[in-house]
């Protein structure tokens, strides 16, 4: 079965694996596991940030900035294709008591034209906006990747407003693969990331949340208090970092693959794709005269998995366990759709 459901579906390699039966482990609830302090410290410089904290996933880890960057009351703004929104199961209102005011960018984007007039708490009654949330690349978008301009002018409104800025990075490493901004400016642009390494790097199991050493310590203690203290996290740690090490630089075949089989979507007449919004792994296409299950349906009778990503929508998402051969056969399916 060749599996485009998501870059999450990796299996660890026999590499991988050995990495893990060398690393050397403690306590990380003591903060004695030298493996992911040693991993945390990387990370975090690599962005310019002061600390890093690793935690069991990607939601974990942007609820954690969300929390360490409010107070209950506050709101926050993101676009209404984040992931912050649509998948982490209404976190952000249950865990930190934030208001989430969703606002319509483009492609998962916001834009500061459309961020002006949005900061509210001039009056008691108003709930008091906080923080900005991006997401790069974006799910719901489609892959597509913020520029290094859009990110300076969201800055600089942010500095303006008075107001922080969390950066859902849970594929950040295919937004720098595709735009080539160096990781530090992340840095420069937010108060908080959170980057996976359980998606196109391929580790298991694994995020981390970078910001200052104040808000890390305050993430910390409330990793503890939602149930996210693990023992000898380094086993995953040292997963991570391999991939990090070893995986990084494949996505640009991820990328180039995704390509190839955008171009034979966009080739049908039965299946539409804008080629101009894949920047990335993620490619969303529509089908054009039956319900995107249906297609679904078509392809896993041919070997393919993919997911609905709405009535007429469908993503496939490419990783470095797809080969070049099953390109070959994922573009033969395609072609016959309709046929």
């Amino acid at each position: 079965m060749i599996d485009l459901r998501s870059d999450t579906i990796t299996q660890p390699t026999q590499s991988m694996l050995e990495a893990m039966m060398e690393a050397k482990v403690g306590d990380d609830v003591f903060g004695e596991d030298e493996t992911v302090n040693a991993f945390q410290q990387k990370v975090a410089e690599m962005f310019g940030m002061e600390a890093g904290l690793f935690v069991p996933s990607g939601t974990m880890s942007n609820q954690l900035g969300v929390k360490v960057l409010t107070d209950p009351g506050d709101e926050i703004l993101i676009d209404a294709k984040g992931h912050i929104f649509n998948y982490e199961t209404g976190a952000a209102s249950a865990l930190s008591g934030v208001q989430v005011r969703t606002l319509d960018g483009k492609n998962g984007k916001l834009e500061t034209k459309i961020l002006r007039h949005t900061k509210r708490g001039h009056f008691d009654w108003e709930p008091r906006t906080k923080v900005i949330c991006l997401e790069n690349s974006t799910n719901k978008g489609g892959g597509v990747c913020y520029t290094k301009e859009e990110l300076s002018d969201i800055k600089a409104f942010a500095d303006q407003e008075d107001l922080l800025i969390h950066l859902d990075g849970a594929r950040i490493w295919n937004a720098i693969t595709a735009t080539e901004i160096k990781p530090e400016f992340f840095g420069e642009i937010a108060d908080t990331i959170s980057v996976c390494f359980s998606k196109g790097l391929g580790a298991p199991v694994g995020s981390m949340l970078l910001s200052s050493k104040e808000n890390i310590a305050r993430a910390r203690r409330f990793r503890k208090m939602w149930g996210g203290g693990m023992r000898q996290v380094g086993l995953l740690a040292a997963a991570a970092d391999y991939a990090l090490d070893n995986n990084w630089d494949k996505l640009k075949e991820d990328h180039r693959r995704a390509k190839e089989v955008a171009q034979v979507i966009f080739d049908s007449k039965f299946l539409a794709v804008d080629l101009k919004k894949l920047q990335t792994n993620i490619i969303l296409f529509d089908t054009v005269k039956e319900l995107a299950e249906s297609v679904v349906k078509k392809l896993m009778e041919k070997g393919i998995q993919m997911i609905p990503f709405g009535l007429n929508t469908i993503r496939a998402t490419f990783h470095f366990q797809i080969t070049d051969e099953d390109v070959e056969e994922v573009k033969t399916a395609l072609a016959e759709i309709g046929e």
